[in-house]
């Protein structure tokens, strides 16, 4: 359980976490890059791309180390929930610098900085979240992370649902519009997993603080 002294075994999976997320924040940081200079474009994503396999490949070790673990430091869904979540954050912005390429995207619109900028401070937040996770005797400093994730993403809510409408009202070739709101979708689904895997973590402290 959770808050138990020492060091233990089943404490290798906070430390997973914690790369994984470190990873996570790595493909953000080159997402940011690649939407606020877009150039060099076929170069950057393939950078993502690297890193996406990189994540898939830490993936594959905690759920590995779980499979082969007979005490977990809290229920085994959980771990799985979470690992699988934090996928889905790289995912989505492995997808959405991808499709830049195969939709042949000119140029980013202007709402796609702001919801990079939002991307990383959701991450941010998770990283402090997990720093934190493994000392149930600072369950607040847990909270407010969760908390402030919530915020994020409720932000780029707001964001993402301008950027539909000024996409709709000013875009006139319905090929666009196809396009951006596609771009769109993938970015508001990188926050929302984000919101997912602090909500899980919500649930964890609730059940074992």
């Amino acid at each position: 359980m959770i808050g138990n002294k020492g060091k233990k075994k089943e404490d290798i999976f906070f430390d997973m976490f914690v790369g994984q997320i470190e990873k996570v924040q790595e493909a953000a940081a080159k997402f940011s890059a690649l939407v606020n200079d877009y150039s060099d474009v076929n170069e950057k994503v393939r950078a993502m791309k690297n890193i996406e396999s990189e994540c898939d490949t830490i993936v594959h070790n905690i759920l590995s180390e779980l499979n082969g673990s007979f005490i977990t430091p809290f229920d085994r869904e959980d771990i799985y929930a979470i690992t699988r979540q934090i996928d889905c954050i790289v995912d989505s912005l492995e997808e959405v610098s991808n499709r830049f390429v195969v939709f042949g995207v000119d140029y980013v619109r202007p709402e796609t900085l702001k919801m990079a900028e939002l991307i990383e401070q959701a991450i941010g937040a998770l990283k402090i979240l997990f720093n934190h996770l493994k000392d149930v005797k600072k369950p607040l400093r847990v909270m407010e992370q969760v908390i402030e994730v919530n915020r994020i993403e409720n932000e780029g809510d707001i964001v993402y649902r301008d950027a539909l409408t000024a996409l709709f009202r000013s875009e006139t070739d319905p090929i666009e519009v196809i396009k951006w709101k596609h771009l769109f979708e993938q970015m508001e689904g990188a926050l929302d997993a984000c919101e997912d895997v602090a909500n899980i973590i919500e649930g964890v402290v609730m059940k074992y603080a």
